[in-house]
């Protein structure tokens, strides 16, 4: 089995990370992570569940993949910015399903999807000051982005494990659920955001990511051309005429 697996369920490409024992990550590991959503995008995919087959969703970092730098061996400035631009951005809603640990780098790939369900005995936390580093993909800042300096400090500063209830308080995560319950209630979301309209769930992604790391103003910059895309959708015009004849909620889309 590759180190991280792909498949497509119906319109939902699953993505499943499966490198023994802990889904610790280096670069070939982020490297078939990017891969597995370009398949996801490129075979027609409307939304991404990611999820792990192990034990954990992800341990962190292989210390061995990294000796300066980046995680995974990734050393300047540009590369960062398209590893995190290809995960985070990448034109699909993404579904994270966490149990087990994320912890370190796994936490922050959680960090990179638009949602995050947990299973209630998950444990989450940023581990680099433990052993004198800092978040190496961008942990801190979407911490911030989500609950706040004053949190993103107290969990990269203090390195603990926190529970996801809490997370779910803080808003860093989105839903907490019964272990058993975690792998229908997150292809559950991943099947409805696949069932709803894609350019628009795309502008909403892209719009909401330009105002995380650019501000209103970011975003209101590209406002005109997402909703352009939007209106010349084959979408909108299926959505907009099921409304006008028989209400909201009615409309069957199937993208562009």
């Amino acid at each position: 089995m590759s180190i991280v697996a792909y498949e497509k369920d119906g319109a939902v490409g699953v993505v499943t990370l499966a490198k023994p024992p802990h889904n610790l990550i280096d670069e070939p590991f982020l490297d078939a992570l990017l891969t597995a959503y370009s398949e996801a995008v490129t075979s027609d995919c409307r939304s991404i569940l990611l999820r792990s087959a192990m034990r954990h969703f992800c341990a962190g970092a292989d210390v061995n993949g990294f000796t300066g730098g980046s995680g995974g061996g990734r050393r300047d400035q540009k590369d960062f910015e398209q590893l995190i631009d290809g995960l985070e951005n990448v034109p699909l809603p993404v579904v994270a399903a966490v149990h087990g640990a994320a912890l370190g780098g796994g936490f922050e790939l959680a960090l990179t999807c638009d949602v995050i369900i947990a299973a209630n005995t998950a444990s989450f936390g940023m581990a680099e000051a433990s052993l004198g580093l800092l978040p190496l993909l961008g942990g801190v800042q979407r911490v911030v982005q989500r609950a706040g300096p004053a949190r993103a400090k107290e969990m990269a500063m203090f390195a603990r494990r926190h529970d996801p209830a809490a997370l779910e308080r803080w808003g860093v995560i989105n839903l907490v659920v019964p272990e058993n319950e975690l792998p229908a209630a997150s292809m559950s979301w991943a099947r409805q955001l696949a069932a709803g309209p894609t350019v628009a769930l795309g502008g909403i992604k892209t719009l909401a990511n330009l105002s995380a790391r650019h501000g209103i103003s970011g975003a209101d910059a590209q406002q005109v051309a997402t909703n352009n895309r939007m209106w010349a959708s084959k979408d909108q015009k299926r959505g907009l005429s099921a409304f006008l004849v028989t209400g909201p909620g009615s409309a069957v889309f199937e993208g562009d």
